[in-house]
Protein backbone atom coordinates (compact mmCIF):
# COMPACT_ATOMS: atom_id res chain seq x y z
CA UNK A 1 0.00 0.00 0.00
CA UNK A 2 1.00 3.65 -0.29
CA UNK A 3 1.54 5.69 2.87
CA UNK A 4 2.92 9.08 3.84
CA UNK A 5 5.91 8.26 6.05
CA UNK A 6 7.37 10.61 8.64
CA UNK A 7 10.96 9.37 9.12
CA UNK A 8 11.68 11.56 12.16
CA UNK A 9 10.30 14.55 14.04
CA UNK A 10 11.77 17.27 11.87
CA UNK A 11 8.55 18.81 10.57
CA UNK A 12 5.96 17.97 7.94
CA UNK A 13 8.49 18.70 5.21
CA UNK A 14 10.21 15.42 6.07
CA UNK A 15 7.20 13.30 5.01
CA UNK A 16 7.48 11.20 1.87
CA UNK A 17 5.00 9.08 -0.06
CA UNK A 18 6.22 5.49 -0.24
CA UNK A 19 5.17 1.87 -0.74
CA UNK A 20 5.01 -0.23 2.43
CA UNK A 21 3.63 -3.70 3.23
CA UNK A 22 -0.06 -3.95 4.05
CA UNK A 23 -0.70 -4.07 7.81
CA UNK A 24 -2.46 -7.06 9.33
CA UNK A 25 -5.07 -6.89 12.08
CA UNK A 26 -4.27 -8.61 15.35
CA UNK A 27 -6.66 -9.77 18.07
CA UNK A 28 -9.48 -7.28 18.57
CA UNK A 29 -8.41 -5.26 15.52
CA UNK A 30 -9.84 -4.46 12.09
CA UNK A 31 -8.13 -3.55 8.80
CA UNK A 32 -9.78 -0.57 7.12
CA UNK A 33 -9.28 0.61 3.55
CA UNK A 34 -9.16 4.38 3.98
CA UNK A 35 -11.41 6.46 1.71
CA UNK A 36 -10.99 9.89 3.35
CA UNK A 37 -8.86 11.27 6.18
CA UNK A 38 -8.85 14.72 7.73
CA UNK A 39 -5.98 16.88 8.96
CA UNK A 40 -5.57 18.17 12.52
CA UNK A 41 -3.10 20.63 14.10
CA UNK A 42 -1.97 17.78 16.37
CA UNK A 43 -0.45 16.11 13.29
CA UNK A 44 1.89 19.05 12.84
CA UNK A 45 2.66 19.22 16.56
CA UNK A 46 3.77 15.59 16.54
CA UNK A 47 5.83 16.07 13.38
CA UNK A 48 7.62 19.00 15.07
CA UNK A 49 8.21 17.14 18.37
CA UNK A 50 5.74 19.37 20.22
CA UNK A 51 3.39 16.55 21.18
CA UNK A 52 3.81 14.07 24.06
CA UNK A 53 3.28 10.91 21.96
CA UNK A 54 6.47 8.99 21.18
CA UNK A 55 5.79 6.65 18.25
CA UNK A 56 8.39 4.50 16.58
CA UNK A 57 9.69 5.75 13.24
CA UNK A 58 8.96 5.87 10.41
CA UNK A 59 5.48 6.91 11.45
CA UNK A 60 2.22 7.60 9.63
CA UNK A 61 0.20 10.59 10.83
CA UNK A 62 -3.59 10.96 10.60
CA UNK A 63 -6.11 10.85 13.47
CA UNK A 64 -9.42 10.83 11.59
CA UNK A 65 -10.72 8.71 8.76
CA UNK A 66 -13.54 6.81 7.12
CA UNK A 67 -13.35 3.69 4.99
CA UNK A 68 -14.30 0.11 4.31
CA UNK A 69 -13.69 -2.84 6.60
CA UNK A 70 -11.35 -5.15 4.66
CA UNK A 71 -10.30 -7.78 7.20
CA UNK A 72 -11.08 -8.74 10.77
CA UNK A 73 -8.65 -9.95 13.42
CA UNK A 74 -9.20 -12.81 15.89
CA UNK A 75 -11.94 -12.29 18.44
CA UNK A 76 -13.84 -9.58 16.55
CA UNK A 77 -17.56 -10.25 16.23
CA UNK A 78 -18.84 -6.67 16.01
CA UNK A 79 -17.93 -6.01 12.36
CA UNK A 80 -18.09 -7.72 8.99
CA UNK A 81 -16.21 -7.14 5.76
CA UNK A 82 -17.49 -4.44 3.44
CA UNK A 83 -18.95 -2.16 6.12
CA UNK A 84 -18.37 1.59 5.81
CA UNK A 85 -17.12 2.92 9.13
CA UNK A 86 -15.59 6.07 10.61
CA UNK A 87 -12.82 6.08 13.18
CA UNK A 88 -13.19 7.31 16.77
CA UNK A 89 -9.50 7.92 17.40
CA UNK A 90 -7.76 6.04 20.23
CA UNK A 91 -4.03 6.37 19.56
CA UNK A 92 -4.32 6.12 15.78
CA UNK A 93 -1.91 8.59 14.21
CA UNK A 94 -0.25 9.27 17.57
CA UNK A 95 1.27 6.07 18.96
CA UNK A 96 0.11 3.86 16.07
CA UNK A 97 0.19 4.32 12.30
CA UNK A 98 -2.58 6.62 11.18
CA UNK A 99 -4.91 7.33 8.30
CA UNK A 100 -2.60 9.07 5.84
CA UNK A 101 -2.24 5.67 4.21
CA UNK A 102 -4.35 3.50 1.95
CA UNK A 103 -4.97 1.03 4.78
CA UNK A 104 -4.92 1.26 8.56
CA UNK A 105 -5.34 -1.19 11.44
CA UNK A 106 -7.52 0.07 14.28
CA UNK A 107 -9.19 -1.38 17.40
CA UNK A 108 -12.59 -2.82 16.52
CA UNK A 109 -14.21 -0.83 19.33
CA UNK A 110 -13.05 2.46 17.78
CA UNK A 111 -15.21 2.09 14.65
CA UNK A 112 -18.67 3.60 14.32
CA UNK A 113 -21.28 3.84 11.53
CA UNK A 114 -21.32 6.87 9.25
CA UNK A 115 -24.25 9.06 10.42
CA UNK A 116 -27.22 9.04 8.08
CA UNK A 117 -27.06 11.81 5.51
CA UNK A 118 -23.38 12.57 6.03
CA UNK A 119 -20.94 12.38 3.16
CA UNK A 120 -17.77 10.36 3.61
CA UNK A 121 -15.72 13.56 3.70
CA UNK A 122 -17.91 14.93 6.51
CA UNK A 123 -17.58 11.65 8.39
CA UNK A 124 -13.79 11.84 8.14
CA UNK A 125 -13.88 15.45 9.35
CA UNK A 126 -16.07 14.89 12.40
CA UNK A 127 -14.87 12.72 15.27
CA UNK A 128 -11.72 14.31 16.69
CA UNK A 129 -12.95 17.89 16.30
CA UNK A 130 -16.39 17.31 17.81
CA UNK A 131 -15.22 15.06 20.63
CA UNK A 132 -12.58 17.66 21.52
CA UNK A 133 -15.21 20.40 21.42
CA UNK A 134 -17.54 18.37 23.62
CA UNK A 135 -14.83 17.84 26.23
CA UNK A 136 -13.92 21.53 26.14
CA UNK A 137 -17.55 22.57 26.68
CA UNK A 138 -18.43 20.02 29.37
CA UNK A 139 -15.27 19.27 31.37
CA UNK A 140 -16.34 21.78 34.04
CA UNK A 141 -19.69 20.07 34.49
CA UNK A 142 -23.04 20.77 32.89
CA UNK A 143 -23.15 24.55 32.61
CA UNK A 144 -26.46 26.41 32.48
CA UNK A 145 -26.90 28.62 29.40
CA UNK A 146 -23.74 30.73 29.54
CA UNK A 147 -21.59 33.13 27.55
CA UNK A 148 -18.97 31.03 25.75
CA UNK A 149 -16.02 32.62 23.95
CA UNK A 150 -14.31 30.59 21.21
CA UNK A 151 -10.91 31.73 19.93
CA UNK A 152 -9.71 30.47 16.57
CA UNK A 153 -13.39 29.93 15.86
CA UNK A 154 -13.05 29.13 12.17
CA UNK A 155 -10.97 25.99 12.72
CA UNK A 156 -12.39 22.49 12.90
CA UNK A 157 -12.74 22.44 16.70
CA UNK A 158 -13.88 26.07 16.70
CA UNK A 159 -16.77 25.40 14.33
CA UNK A 160 -17.61 22.26 16.32
CA UNK A 161 -17.79 24.39 19.49
CA UNK A 162 -20.25 26.71 17.76
CA UNK A 163 -22.46 23.82 16.66
CA UNK A 164 -22.46 22.04 20.02
CA UNK A 165 -22.51 25.22 22.12
CA UNK A 166 -25.59 26.50 20.36
CA UNK A 167 -27.34 23.15 20.85
CA UNK A 168 -26.49 23.41 24.58
CA UNK A 169 -28.20 26.81 24.76
CA UNK A 170 -25.11 29.01 25.16
CA UNK A 171 -24.55 32.54 23.84
CA UNK A 172 -21.51 32.27 21.59
CA UNK A 173 -18.81 34.82 20.91
CA UNK A 174 -16.27 33.99 18.22
CA UNK A 175 -12.83 35.47 17.61
CA UNK A 176 -11.49 35.38 14.04
CA UNK A 177 -8.84 37.50 12.38
CA UNK A 178 -10.46 37.40 8.94
CA UNK A 179 -13.47 39.76 8.57
CA UNK A 180 -14.75 37.82 5.55
CA UNK A 181 -15.52 34.88 7.84
CA UNK A 182 -17.84 36.80 10.17
CA UNK A 183 -21.15 36.13 8.43
CA UNK A 184 -20.29 32.48 7.89
CA UNK A 185 -19.43 32.04 11.56
CA UNK A 186 -22.75 33.61 12.50
CA UNK A 187 -24.49 31.14 10.21
CA UNK A 188 -22.71 28.33 12.08
CA UNK A 189 -23.98 29.59 15.44
CA UNK A 190 -21.93 32.60 16.62
CA UNK A 191 -23.96 35.43 18.15
CA UNK A 192 -21.03 37.87 18.11
CA UNK A 193 -17.89 37.81 15.93
CA UNK A 194 -14.90 40.01 16.74
CA UNK A 195 -11.27 40.25 15.67
CA UNK A 196 -8.53 39.53 18.24
CA UNK A 197 -6.39 42.07 16.36
CA UNK A 198 -8.70 44.81 17.67
CA UNK A 199 -7.14 45.90 21.00
CA UNK A 200 -10.61 46.81 22.25
CA UNK A 201 -12.32 43.51 21.42
CA UNK A 202 -12.97 42.59 25.07
CA UNK A 203 -14.71 45.91 25.79
CA UNK A 204 -16.66 45.65 22.53
CA UNK A 205 -17.77 42.15 23.52
CA UNK A 206 -19.14 43.35 26.86
CA UNK A 207 -21.02 46.13 25.09
CA UNK A 208 -22.58 43.73 22.59
CA UNK A 209 -23.54 41.38 25.43
CA UNK A 210 -25.17 44.13 27.49
CA UNK A 211 -22.46 44.14 30.15
CA UNK A 212 -22.25 40.36 30.57
CA UNK A 213 -18.83 38.78 30.83
CA UNK A 214 -17.56 35.45 29.56
CA UNK A 215 -18.39 32.37 31.63
CA UNK A 216 -16.34 29.87 29.64
CA UNK A 217 -13.63 30.39 27.03
CA UNK A 218 -12.39 27.68 24.67
CA UNK A 219 -8.93 28.79 23.62
CA UNK A 220 -7.03 27.36 20.65
CA UNK A 221 -4.46 30.15 20.34
CA UNK A 222 -2.50 30.75 23.55
CA UNK A 223 0.37 33.22 23.10
CA UNK A 224 -0.30 36.83 23.96
CA UNK A 225 -4.04 36.37 23.39
CA UNK A 226 -4.57 34.15 26.45
CA UNK A 227 -4.13 36.95 29.06
CA UNK A 228 -6.71 38.97 27.11
CA UNK A 229 -9.09 36.00 27.14
CA UNK A 230 -8.61 35.68 30.90
CA UNK A 231 -9.36 39.38 31.32
CA UNK A 232 -12.72 38.89 29.55
CA UNK A 233 -13.90 36.34 32.13
CA UNK A 234 -16.46 37.05 34.81
CA UNK A 235 -16.61 35.69 38.36
CA UNK A 236 -15.86 31.93 38.49
CA UNK A 237 -14.96 32.00 34.81
CA UNK A 238 -13.22 29.06 33.21
CA UNK A 239 -10.88 28.44 30.26
CA UNK A 240 -10.66 25.14 28.39
CA UNK A 241 -7.24 25.08 26.73
CA UNK A 242 -7.31 23.19 23.42
CA UNK A 243 -4.29 24.45 21.48
CA UNK A 244 -1.35 26.83 21.37
CA UNK A 245 -1.21 27.98 17.77
CA UNK A 246 0.46 31.24 18.81
CA UNK A 247 3.04 29.52 20.98
CA UNK A 248 4.01 30.17 24.62
CA UNK A 249 2.15 32.68 26.79
CA UNK A 250 4.42 35.65 27.61
CA UNK A 251 4.54 37.16 31.10
CA UNK A 252 1.54 35.30 32.49
CA UNK A 253 0.52 36.74 35.86
CA UNK A 254 -1.20 34.12 38.02
CA UNK A 255 -2.64 36.89 40.20
CA UNK A 256 -5.18 37.53 37.44
CA UNK A 257 -6.87 34.29 38.51
CA UNK A 258 -7.20 34.99 42.22
CA UNK A 259 -10.04 37.36 43.01
CA UNK A 260 -12.50 36.16 40.39
CA UNK A 261 -11.68 32.53 41.27
CA UNK A 262 -10.84 31.69 37.66
CA UNK A 263 -9.88 28.21 36.51
CA UNK A 264 -7.83 26.95 33.56
CA UNK A 265 -7.88 23.34 32.38
CA UNK A 266 -6.34 21.41 29.53
CA UNK A 267 -8.36 19.39 27.03
CA UNK A 268 -7.06 15.96 26.00
CA UNK A 269 -9.13 13.15 24.51
CA UNK A 270 -6.47 10.70 25.64
CA UNK A 271 -7.90 11.15 29.13
CA UNK A 272 -11.17 9.52 28.01
CA UNK A 273 -11.59 5.76 27.94
CA UNK A 274 -12.95 3.98 24.90
CA UNK A 275 -16.36 3.80 26.57
CA UNK A 276 -16.30 7.55 27.31
CA UNK A 277 -15.42 8.31 23.70
CA UNK A 278 -18.30 6.20 22.41
CA UNK A 279 -20.68 7.85 24.88
CA UNK A 280 -19.33 11.25 23.88
CA UNK A 281 -19.84 10.51 20.19
CA UNK A 282 -23.43 9.50 20.83
CA UNK A 283 -23.99 12.82 22.58
CA UNK A 284 -22.31 14.73 19.76
CA UNK A 285 -24.70 13.19 17.25
CA UNK A 286 -27.70 13.99 19.46
CA UNK A 287 -26.64 17.65 19.80
CA UNK A 288 -25.94 18.00 16.07
CA UNK A 289 -29.37 16.55 15.30
CA UNK A 290 -30.96 19.26 17.44
CA UNK A 291 -29.38 21.92 15.24
CA UNK A 292 -29.41 20.07 11.93
CA UNK A 293 -25.66 20.73 11.78
CA UNK A 294 -22.88 18.69 10.17
CA UNK A 295 -19.10 18.99 9.92
CA UNK A 296 -17.92 21.79 7.66
CA UNK A 297 -15.43 20.71 4.99
CA UNK A 298 -13.26 23.52 3.65
CA UNK A 299 -11.52 21.62 0.85
CA UNK A 300 -10.65 18.08 -0.23
CA UNK A 301 -7.14 17.34 -1.55
CA UNK A 302 -5.97 14.29 -3.53
CA UNK A 303 -3.88 11.77 -1.59
CA UNK A 304 -0.71 12.77 -3.44
CA UNK A 305 -1.12 16.40 -2.32
CA UNK A 306 -0.92 15.99 1.46
CA UNK A 307 1.82 18.66 1.79
CA UNK A 308 -0.44 21.14 -0.02
CA UNK A 309 -3.31 20.15 2.28
CA UNK A 310 -1.17 21.02 5.31
CA UNK A 311 -0.30 24.37 3.75
CA UNK A 312 -4.01 25.03 3.38
CA UNK A 313 -4.55 24.11 7.03
CA UNK A 314 -1.84 26.60 8.02
CA UNK A 315 -3.72 29.35 6.17
CA UNK A 316 -6.60 29.11 8.64
CA UNK A 317 -9.55 27.79 6.62
CA UNK A 318 -13.13 27.74 7.83
CA UNK A 319 -13.79 24.12 8.71
CA UNK A 320 -11.77 20.99 8.06
CA UNK A 321 -9.20 20.14 5.40
CA UNK A 322 -9.73 16.59 4.10
CA UNK A 323 -7.55 14.16 2.17
CA UNK A 324 -9.12 11.88 -0.46
CA UNK A 325 -7.12 8.70 -0.02
CA UNK A 326 -9.01 6.35 -2.31
CA UNK A 327 -8.98 7.92 -5.75
CA UNK A 328 -12.29 8.32 -7.47
CA UNK A 329 -14.47 8.46 -4.34
CA UNK A 330 -17.31 10.92 -4.25
CA UNK A 331 -19.25 12.40 -1.36
CA UNK A 332 -17.90 15.87 -0.56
Amino acid sequence: MRAWLLPKQEGLEAMRLDEVPDPRPGPGEVLVGVHYASLNPADRYLAENQYPARPSFPHVLGRDGVGEVLAIGPGVASHTGGELRLLLSRGTGATKWGTFAEKVVVPAESLAPVPEGWSEAQAAAGPLAYLTALQALTQWGELPPSVVLVTGASGGVGVACLHLGKALGHTLAALSRKPEKAERLKAEGADVVLSPDDPGWSKALREKLGGRKVDLAVDHIGGKLLPQVIESLGMNGKVSLVGRLAGPVPEFNTATLFFRRLRLGGVALTSWSGAEIREGWARVLELLARRGARPVVDRVFPFEQLPAAFRRLAEGPLGKVVLEVRTGRRGV
